[in-house]
């Protein structure tokens, strides 16, 4: 028995586990721009905007070069699928954090933009429970080689996306003007002249108010999209009649969550009008 034993090992392989190359150079983009995502809400925060400005531009540009480099050159794998858009999600959240701070960007629309991404986490949270396959240990739960549910972005949700960045973009373009190192570096003239050319800082304000509305428009209409699209998220598994189950209950938690902070951002709004009205009153009597 020994003698087989000795005769059978030779001739036994094991599996070997095939390992990714993740240190290429889109990966190395993406993790530079985790790095600078606290770095520009710091500069934000103590009005360096030039400089905020700056970081942010390479975010934007590494976020597409990577992007076209991986797909180019062949460099695609799973650590960057997965960090890539928890980088432009991290960008999204601290840029909209540190906007609202030094207030550059309305609390009424932090509360809509932040209120949607919490709301549809919470709700994704619920949706890979429920939908996972007995038996529903945390080991499996966060072992994301078991599809459970497929989630499918609305293209509301892709046109909103864009109209956020394009916000945000602009705010830190605007915050230029009030920066000295700004306005007098060789760039300088070509703000002014833009500010001139848009009617002054009237003109200016009136810009992001407009964008401000359209964005708080497709923010709530992408959202309450959710919870009523059955195909937003779909379930796998058989049993159609738990799957609807499931579904229902996953569109009222996004629900819920969301309008909740719907109305958050009625109620500051509200009270942004009051104040402006009492402000008025005031000038006037002046």
């Amino acid at each position: 028995m020994p003698k087989l034993a000795t005769t059978l090992k030779p001739k036994l392989k094991l599996p070997t586990v095939k390992h990714e190359n993740i240190y290429n150079f889109p990966n190395f983009l993406t993790l530079t721009r985790l790095i600078a995502t606290p770095v520009v809400g710091y500069l934000i925060i103590h009005n360096h905007h030039l400089y905020a400005f700056t970081l942010f531009t390479y975010a934007a540009v590494s976020d597409l070069l990577d992007g076209w480099i991986a797909r180019k050159w062949k460099l695609q794998t799973v650590v960057g699928s997965v960090v890539d858009p928890m980088a432009d999600k991290l960008l999204m959240t601290t840029l909209i954090t540190c906007l609202a701070v030094n207030g550059s960007l309305p609390m009424p629309l932090f509360a809509l933009i932040l209120g949607r991404d919490a709301s549809l986490a919470v709700s994704a949270l619920y949706y890979r429970y429920a939908s996972l396959p007995a038996p529903k240990t945390m080991a499996r739960y966060w072992d994301f080689s078991l599809p459970s549910a497929e989630v499918h972005p609305t293209n509301i949700s892709k046109f909103n996306t864009f109209l956020q960045l394009s916000l945000l973009g602009t705010l830190l373009c605007t915050n230029l003007l009030h920066d000295p190192s700004a306005t007098t570096s060789a760039a300088g003239g070509l703000l002014m002249s833009i500010q001139d050319a848009l009617g002054g800082e009237t003109g200016v304000k009136t810009l992001i108010q407009g964008m401000s509305a359209v964005v708080a428009t497709t923010t709530i209409y992408s959202g309450l999209e959710y919870t009523w699209s059955k195909k937003a998220v779909v379930i796998l598994g058989g049993d159609e009649a738990l799957k609807r189950k499931q579904g229902f209950r996953g569109r009222m938690i996004m629900a819920s969550g969301f309008g909740s902070f719907i109305a958050l951002a009625a109620w500051l709004w509200y009270n942004d009008t009051a104040k402006e009205e009492v402000g008025k009153v005031i000038e006037s009597k002046k």
